[in-house]
């Protein structure tokens, strides 16, 4: 497969992952190519944020594989899963910015996002129940975690996609916008995020993730000990610096 089909550019800071909008490609090797784009992403210091978009007003639409032998089925989700937990833990926020049917792969991929944006277009779902499966790659955990367990069964049960409205309702999106200014407002959005402190983004997403499933009690000792280590930064003192002087901090994420 050509790497073009999953290709990255870059503004400013900013690196846009463009994912194939309608392509025959199986699972595993679109997989693969995603996996080797997040790997260098995560290297490159200069890249502040990421944001994950599709090609041709559509997020992301990958052909199924053929039949699968359990062991095969087992191999390709636990290959899938890891692909995503390397999204997710990229350490730079990662935006999904949707259009269209958004489906299967596609919606577990804007799932392990920082956070999902979309235009009015958009339609979300995991059809799999119909073929008698289910969505592989972590889906059925991370939707359930952003909508509830009660809706992510019913989205699961039925197999219906949901308007980009009833997305934004149930707060599986956060901001909606017009078709033709998506990646903009969406960029520009990653832009203002990813003028602030590295290290504070890095760490408090880490908190955010890490306190979600444990105590409250827990979870603020975790919050307690960020914050500390917060101050042993040159961003926190060079952002108290820029505000007592009134001027635009210039953080290094050290």
């Amino acid at each position: 497969m050509s790497e073009k089909s999953c290709r990255v550019e870059y503004e400013g800071t900013i690196a846009c992952l463009r994912l194939p909008g309608d392509v025959d490609l199986s699972r595993r090797t679109f997989l693969e190519t995603l996996h080797r784009q997040l790997k260098l992403l995560a290297t490159k210091d200069a890249v502040r944020g990421v944001l994950v978009c599709g090609q041709g007003g559509q997020f992301c639409r990958v052909a199924a594989d053929g039949p699968l032998m359990p062991p095969e089925a087992a191999r390709l989700a636990g290959y899938g899963q890891e692909v995503l937990f390397t999204l997710a833990a990229l350490g730079k926020p990662v935006v999904a910015a949707v259009s269209g049917e958004v489906t299967g792969l596609g919606l577990e991929l804007a799932l392990a996002s920082s956070f999902i944006v979309a235009d009015h277009s958009a339609r979300f779902g995991f059809p799999e129940i119909a073929q008698g499966r289910l969505p592989a790659f972590g889906g059925t955990q991370r939707l359930a975690r952003l909508v509830g367990r009660s809706m992510a069964k019913q989205m699961l049960f039925s197999g219906d996609l949901i308007t980009a409205e009833e997305a934004l309702r149930v707060r599986l999106v956060n901001r909606l916008y017009d078709v033709a200014g998506l990646e903009q407002e969406a960029l520009t959005l990653l832009q203002r995020i990813c003028a602030r402190s590295p290290l504070a983004l890095r760490v408090g997403a880490e908190v955010v993730d890490a306190g979600y499933d444990i105590d409250l009690r827990t979870a603020c000792l975790l919050e307690r000990d960020a914050f500390a280590l917060c101050f042993a930064s040159h961003d926190q003192k060079e952002g108290m610096g820029a505000f007592l002087e009134k001027r635009e901090p210039q953080f290094t994420g050290s």
